[in-house]
């Protein structure tokens, strides 16, 4: 990810130091997966390849975990940017339910993992809630809910009779268990860890500039001209995919983060549940383990370059008050103010698998809100493909969905 794409005081790289630093690439290398990029997405993928005994190599061209994971809130929820009716027209329903539960599964590999290998990264499993204040919206709320629950989802409609939150709600769906929330950067870091404990090599501060394909390999040169050799390579860029792609990925926006200072007062309902308004474009919000609010949203036309002060702080000072007006019970002071790139799909899903005319050409772009969700599954079904073992849920990610 350029670093182009994110601009302010990211939270989650100032309060946590650097963890450990990895060399950069001095010597040509062989291995048989070469991943470029490590945020979380790189990151996930070097664990399950790594964890599945294949030989892979990860480069990135900065610092781990400070592109486009420093600036996700790591709200993760199983359902998707828009609602399943308004989805409609993408895809089916019997789709919209089937990344639901691909997001719950991939919610439970997350916890799997910090089950295993020890919670290092604040990981807590929450409810997700999706509401809206206007009365005009409660049928679609209904909409949604009935969806879900017929689906076989536990969820929870809530309205002006049962709303047990502090601020207006006309109707609503609690998802129970249906998200989670994290630090991402020490998610990024802990992945890492382990994977290089099962053999994965990592080099930072090694961009890729070259990459060429021959019938047998690909192979990448880095910055100060050392070559990685591989039998195919898997785009972890995030939105920074032109030295792969001509192609345009999903359509960008830039989008506004604001997180609190530490408040004594919040409710402990809050510290439960991450939350989502029905506006367009919609904010979100969640608690941390020191008990700070983030919240996000109010995005915008995309800025290339995220420069434009006046811009960002229309977008920052809405967002404070829309903070303060669902909680005028508490002593809200911002702390940290950031914004980047974010990319959204007709139909909410990332682009896993294969390059159509390239079998050497891999991705895994986790675009939508569900990110780090859509790359936890990319490592599970890519690392079964390494394999010849394809997973047929694959489909509803496929690089090429929108072409035909």
């Amino acid at each position: 990810m350029n670093t182009q794409y994110v601009q302010g005081d990211c939270i989650f790289t100032r309060i946590n130091k650097t963890i450990k630093q990895y060399e950069y690439l001095t010597e040509d290398i062989d291995t048989e997966v070469i991943i470029v990029g490590c945020g979380v997405t790189g990151a996930i993928l070097g664990h399950y390849f790594s964890k599945n005994n294949i030989n892979c190599v990860i480069l990135e061209k900065s610092r781990i975990g400070h592109g486009s994971t420093s600036i996700t809130t790591s709200l993760l929820q199983y359902e998707l940017d828009d609602n399943a009716m308004e989805l409609k027209s993408y895809t089916s329903i019997e789709n919209i339910i089937r990344s639901y539960n691909l997001g719950i599964k991939a919610l439970d590999e997350i916890e799997e993992f910090i089950n295993e290998h020890g919670n290092k990264c604040d990981f807590k499993r929450v409810d997700s809630f999706l509401y809206t204040d206007k009365k005009l919206e409660n049928k679609e709320m209904k909409e949604e809910y009935y969806i879900r629950k017929e689906a076989g989802l536990p969820v929870k409609f809530i309205d002006e009779d049962n709303n047990p939150f502090l601020f207006d709600v006309k109707g609503g769906v609690i998802g129970k268990n249906g998200g989670a929330v994290l630090d991402p950067y020490k998610f990024t870091q802990h992945l890492i860890e382990v994977s290089c404990e099962q053999g994965l090599r990592v080099y930072e501060n090694t961009e890729v500039l070259d990459v060429q394909y021959s019938e047998n390999d690909v192979t990448v040169e880095t910055v100060y001209g050392y070559k990685v050799k591989g039998k195919i390579i898997i785009a972890a860029t995030g939105y920074n995919t032109g030295i792969f792609t001509k192609r345009a990925f999903g359509t960008k926006t830039t989008t506004f983060n604001l997180a609190t200072k530490p408040i004594d007062n919040i409710e402990n309902i809050y510290k439960n549940v991450i939350i989502r308004d029905n506006k367009d474009p919609y904010t979100y919000f969640r608690t941390t383990k020191d008990n700070r609010l983030i919240i996000g949203g109010e995005d915008i036309n995309f800025i290339p370059d995220i420069y434009n002060k006046e811009l960002c702080n229309k977008s920052y000072e809405t967002l404070e008050q829309r903070l303060k007006s669902l909680f005028p019970n508490l002593n809200i002071e911002i702390e940290y103010k950031y914004c980047g790139a974010f990319a959204s799909t007709q139909d909410n899903l990332g682009f896993i698998g294969k390059d159509p005319t390239n079998s050497k050409l891999w991705y895994c772009l986790g675009y939508g809100a569900n990110g780090i969700l859509f790359a936890m599954l990319g490592g599970m079904m890519l690392s079964k493909l390494y394999y010849g073992e394809v997973d047929k849920d694959i489909n509803l990610f496929k690089v090429d969905r929108f072409d035909q």
